[in-house]
């Protein structure tokens, strides 16, 4: 079976992580920042960063326009942190004008679980992921406020003032987009990014 070719947005935000946890897992995984990179890839990781400052380099590099239609066409995409925000249809807090790539049918609200200073860990119960719960970082992360009707809800913090709280989503057309609030490249745990490999390789 042919690798999976998988791009990672690479004009700001945790790029090299992504990069080196999708290569230990066979795929091919390269840096995207032009259009034309963008053209060779299955699929495509939006990493976690700041979301505002990667909407703009989107904008200045003619990438968001791209981005939006290979999305809109039914590229499996996966968001985690920044990412999320980017992919979501509507945003809470954001800048005004902010532009997304869109295609989740959610409404995520940017900076929910506070400052760098709020950042936190916990363990989730991830549905499609197998095996213990999932090791989850939050870093000045989002939050899934509501859901339309076609968004499966992966998972939810629970206990504390977040609880119940959505923290992981899939959706769009084919069910081809993946998001999280908090960031699996951080904690050595492969097994989100499988899920998303999985659904590049059924899409490819």
């Amino acid at each position: 079976m042919t690798a999976p070719r998988v791009g990672v947005f690479a004009l700001q935000g945790d790029v090299r992580e992504h990069l080196r946890v999708l290569t230990d897992l066979g795929a091919t995984a390269e840096p995207v920042r032009r259009p034309e990179e963008l053209e060779r890839v299955d699929g495509l990781v939006l990493p976690g960063g700041e979301s505002t400052t990667m909407a703009k380099l989107a904008v200045a590099f003619d990438l968001l326009e791209p981005l939006q239609k290979r999305v809109a066409d039914g590229m499996p995409a996966y968001g985690s942190c920044a990412g999320m925000i980017l992919l979501a249809d509507r945003i809470e807090d954001g800048i005004e004008g902010q532009p997304t790539i869109g295609g989740l049918d959610v409404v995520v609200r940017r900076n929910a679980f506070g400052r760098q200073v709020h950042s936190f860990e916990t363990d989730l119960d991830f549905s499609g992921v197998e095996g213990e719960p999932v090791h989850a970082v939050f870093i000045r992360a989002p939050w899934v406020e509501s859901t339309g009707p076609g968004v499966e809800v992966l998972a939810r913090v629970e206990g504390g003032p977040a609880d119940g709280r959505v923290v992981a989503v899939r959706g769009g057309d084919s069910a081809q987009l993946l998001a999280t609030s908090f960031h699996p490249e951080l904690t050595g745990d492969p097994r989100v990014h499988e899920l998303f490999l999985k659904i590049v390789r059924e899409r490819s």
